[in-house]
């Protein structure tokens, strides 16, 4: 079992409205989120204003660090060790692909299970962090280091090659909607 975290904590400034909420193919963007994370053992919202849709909603306990913020409340708040966390504007995961990289999870010797994506970058706003991983998070905000990348760095990661993720899901699992006009 695992925790599945959507991260609801951004301002939509380059969206033009609340992401998490926008209408898209009948549903809110978080709400095809949450469904692509129907497998795990709880499911929860990250973000510092409410939302109503079935499950708990958490504001940031360490306000002001980002992403950092979300993963930080995710990992305290999750009664699993594994944490599924995802961004609220990937209308396109699934329960596959979260399957996928929790068994890489189960058989990894590191605390962070990260994909890469075919341009190149680490998505580490969909990917699993072990609750192990909490000292580092909460010692990078102390420090004011809000770089997601930087917990890989320091506690190591197993990389999921995008090619494996593409061939299994397509390419489209990918798309984070920062503006209305990226959604196909």
């Amino acid at each position: 079992m695992y925790t599945g975290a959507v991260l609801a904590g951004g301002r939509s400034r380059r969206f033009g409205a609340d992401k998490a909420l926008y209408a898209y193919r009948g549903r809110p963007l978080l709400a095809w989120v949450l469904a692509s994370l129907e497998e795990a053992g709880e499911r929860f919202i990250v973000a510092n204003r409410p939302y109503a849709f079935g499950v708990p909603v958490y504001p940031d306990l360490l306000p002001g660090a980002d992403s950092l913020s979300g993963l930080h409340t995710a990992l305290v708040q999750a009664r699993f060790p594994w944490v599924a966390v995802a961004a609220c504007d990937l209308p396109f995961l699934t329960p596959g692909y979260w399957a996928l990289l929790y068994e890489k999870a189960l058989a990894s010797p590191h605390p962070v299970v990260v994909p890469w994506n075919p341009e190149g970058h680490l998505e580490p706003l969909m990917a699993f962090y072990h609750k192990d991983c909490l000292p580092q998070v909460e010692r990078q905000i102390r420090e004011g280091n809000l770089r997601l990348g930087q917990v890989m760095e320091a506690l190591g990661a197993t990389y999921v090659l995008a090619e494996e993720v593409v061939v299994r899901f397509g390419k489209r699992v990918f798309l984070n909607a920062n503006r209305k006009e990226e959604l196909p």
